[in-house]
């Protein structure tokens, strides 16, 4: 089972000395969690990014709260068994106008040539094309998002 517990002496850039332009869609990883090449979709209207999970069950550790939940991989790929500790919760308007309370998560994300730690909500996306939202707070790194163009920053080949 992946674990972020993101330790407090590890520095990553906060943000990219040059802007990188990036598609309305693109891969992003998780290292973190362990997950690489998340198909993404990049959302300037949306604030906080958002996690693709399942079976999302609160827990404590060490007298914190933690969360395990799965990360579903689709067909033929075995799914991703997490867990990571829960640094709030937040409430969020859904795609369809809900309102929803929604366990957030510290976690690094790389994208591109930036890696970073930023929060990412849990959220069932089954209803998504895209298991991944990425929001303005990640996008105000130093990404320029070009909306006519995607995999800017390759593909699962390329990678």
């Amino acid at each position: 089972m992946a674990q972020t517990n993101i330790p407090k002496e590890k520095r990553l850039r906060r943000k990219l000395k040059e802007p990188c332009e990036i598609g309305w869609c693109e891969l992003i990883d998780l290292p973190g969690l362990g997950v690489k090449n998340l198909h993404a979709k990049v959302d300037t209207g949306a604030g906080t990014s958002s996690l693709h999970a399942t079976r999302i069950k609160p827990f404590e550790k060490d007298g914190q709260n933690y969360v395990q939940f799965t990360i579903p991989m689709g067909t033929g790929i075995a799914d991703y068994h997490c867990e990571a500790r829960v640094y709030g919760r937040r409430r969020i308007k859904s795609s369809n106008g809900v309102m929803q309370t929604r366990y957030v998560i510290e976690t690094v994300m790389k994208l591109g040539p930036l890696e970073w730690v930023g929060h990412m909500t849990l959220a069932n996306r089954q209803s998504m094309i895209f298991p991944v939202l990425i929001g303005r707070r990640a996008l105000k790194r130093g990404f320029l998002v070009n909306s006519a163009k995607r995999w800017m920053l390759g593909r699962h080949e390329e990678r």
